[in-house]
């Protein structure tokens, strides 16, 4: 499934991720602010491979009015168990609206494929976006170290039945 929306005057198309994304996608991962700081650790070394794209259901929302498609923001779905994996938007579309589309889209191919509700592990300072886009919190996850040295949030978006 793609889509093209248009959010702040910036034409998206939502589409499915391929292999030759994967540079992209990791680039993304490694370069978020979002991550600075004491959440530095947690992407240092990530990689999204093209393995890790034939096997999910990733998507990416790229400006449609650039020749090269410049990568906005992507999300990956995990159907079994059901999870929101990964779900980054660009530093410089931060605010934009492009994080909503993104949860929009994922509610749709949650519903396609079935399922009555995702999970995810938030990222503690992206708390307040996920309560905004409806996920409802169900509980925390402890800290994991050497990878994961502070506690987070978990949520759970319901997905209505159409």
């Amino acid at each position: 499934m793609s889509s093209r929306v248009s959010r702040a005057s910036r034409p998206v198309t939502i589409r499915r991720a391929v292999a030759r994304d994967a540079k992209r996608l990791t680039r993304l991962v490694r370069g978020s602010r979002a991550y600075e700081g004491e959440y530095a650790s947690m992407v240092a070394g990530y990689r999204v491979g093209p393995d890790y794209i034939e096997t999910h259901r990733v998507f990416v929302a790229v400006d449609a009015d650039e020749e090269d498609g410049r990568v906005l923001g992507f999300y990956s779905l995990v159907l079994a168990p059901p999870e929101l994996d990964l779900l980054f938007v660009a530093d410089e579309a931060q605010g934009l609206g492009i994080g909503r589309l993104l949860v929009a889209h994922l509610y749709a191919e949650a519903r396609a494929a079935g399922l009555d509700r995702v999970e995810v592990v938030s990222h503690p300072p992206a708390e307040g976006f996920y309560r905004s886009v409806g996920a409802v919190r169900i509980g925390t996850v402890p800290a994991n170290p050497p990878a994961v040295l502070w506690d987070r949030p978990e949520f759970e978006f319901r997905v209505p039945p159409e």
